[in-house]
């Protein structure tokens, strides 16, 4: 069959992307050529192009949509395209539609978080469940320009300066090499269907904001702007790298990890206390700004219990040690326990019911047996909060929590993971794994007991 000159073009230009996509992904190590790896695909051009590229790579690949449900009938139609793709490549597809702004409102958060968290959510759901080895997310060399970019403005640091990486856990983007007119270039030439979102042309949001109005006057500046901030990422993460080389030792000496959080012992903290940008370096990964590291310097030694917060933790400056938590760990959430009830769980504890006429006496600080019939359902397992005081098994008198917990050098993190049982009158019947209250024991009159078992995880 004679080829003309245009399919032969078109040959060469499809043949030098496949094997530019191979050769990034075997430089950057982002997957093995045996690898499951699970799309995601919203229908943008972007992400249909590397469903494209990816089909005809002849990888192993399933494709996940998220509809979010924002657009109304353009959502329904972007999800369509997808199915239809997937249908005609023989694509495995798994698709699921979210109440995006019911979750946004209810945990009050943006919109755009709420999308990220509930995708990134499923996607690695589906991944763990299904067995995928990698879950390929299509951003490309324009969307790593407009992170440096924004996250500049934020004033993140070096660490920000690298922009989005290559691979992060279990997560690639295959397309970071392309710009976003190779991309365009590319649908167009082998008549990829796509759709876009018109929210992406709004600069009431920050990034469209950097992509519309900032980076076309640094093209007229420079029109190699792409390749030339692309070196300079680079420059950036090799700094980072070295600088790093430097700081690891000194954070792997510091921080040591308890399960659910990090301690750094004062007394070893104390000789870096006053190099602010090394403390920067220190704490960077949990986003710690520099004003609020400076307030942890001026704070030492003079306000034990003085808490500090980034976007996602606490850090507790207690007596003789810092305590730093993811902020979900510490959560008001409230579990009830019904009389028909036989497990319930809180936090990470398990909670296993039982009632019985059974009167032994177990001394296991996991196991509280109380007088059933002094009991008022439901009961409630939360979180301390300020004012709670009880009757301790074996003390005189009543006690107040915050007392209690002091008596016990127990941190202000560590309260707040202590499941505290209440009865339906509100009176605190057991502070598990601690001690439960004297008015609610078992006695020589009890008929019927209550036997609860807290189990760590």
């Amino acid at each position: 069959m004679n080829l003309s000159f245009r399919q032969i073009y078109r040959n060469f230009v499809y043949m030098n992307v496949l094997e530019r996509l191979k050769g990034y992904i075997e430089k950057e190590h982002l997957m093995m050529p045996h690898d499951r790896i699970l799309l995601t695909v919203s229908g943008g051009k972007d992400s249909m192009l590397m469903a494209h590229l990816f089909a005809k790579a002849g990888f192993n690949i399933a494709i996940a949509h998220c509809n979010f449900q924002l657009r109304g009938e353009d959502s329904e139609l972007d999800e369509a395209l997808v199915r239809k793709f997937a249908a005609d490549n023989g694509i495995p597809i798994f698709v699921k539609q979210f109440d995006t702004k019911t979750y946004a409102k209810e945990n009050q958060i943006s919109i755009q978080m709420a999308a990220r968290e509930l995708r990134y959510r499923w996607f690695e759901q589906l991944r763990e469940q299904l067995q995928f080895d990698r879950i390929a997310v299509a951003q490309h060399l324009n969307d790593h320009i407009e992170t440096v970019l924004l996250n500049l403005s934020r004033g993140t640091g070096l660490q920000g300066l690298q922009g989005i990486l290559p691979i992060r856990d279990r997560i690639i983007r295959p397309l970071l090499f392309l710009k976003a007119s190779e991309i365009e270039y590319y649908v167009q030439e082998y008549a990829i269907a796509y759709r876009d979102d018109q929210s992406n042309f709004s600069t009431k949001y920050a990034r469209n904001k950097i992509r519309i109005d900032i980076i076309p006057h640094f093209k007229k500046l420079q029109p190699d702007f792409e390749q030339i901030f692309e070196q300079n990422i680079t420059h950036f993460k090799e700094s980072y790298q070295l600088l790093q080389q430097f700081v690891e030792p000194i954070r792997n000496k510091l921080f040591r990890s308890t399960g659910d959080g990090w301690v750094v012992r004062k007394e070893d903290l104390e000789e870096h206390l006053n190099n602010l940008p090394l403390l920067y370096e220190l704490f960077s990964g949990f986003n710690f700004s520099k004003a609020v590291l400076s307030d942890l310097q001026q704070a030492w030694g003079r306000e034990s219990g003085r808490i500090f917060q980034s976007d996602c933790y606490h850090m507790l400056l207690d007596r003789n040690e810092l305590f730093i938590k993811e902020k979900e760990f510490i959560s008001s959430d409230e579990a009830i326990i019904t009389s028909e009830t036989s497990t319930v769980e809180w936090k990470q504890y398990c909670f296993h019911a039982g009632v019985s006429t059974e009167l032994t006496i177990n001394n296991s600080r996991e196991i509280a047996k109380f007088d059933y019939d002094l009991l008022i359902f439901p009961l409630t397992i939360r979180s301390w909060k300020i004012g709670d005081s009880f009757y301790p098994l074996g003390m005189d008198g009543r006690k107040k929590l915050s007392d209690f917990f002091i008596n016990k050098k127990i941190s202000l993190f560590e309260k707040e993971n202590i499941p505290i049982l209440v009865n339906g009158n509100g009176d605190i019947l057991w502070l598990a794994k601690y001690r439960m209250d004297n008015r609610y024991k078992i006695t020589s009159n009890t008929k019927k007991v209550l036997t609860l078992v807290c189990k760590c995880g």
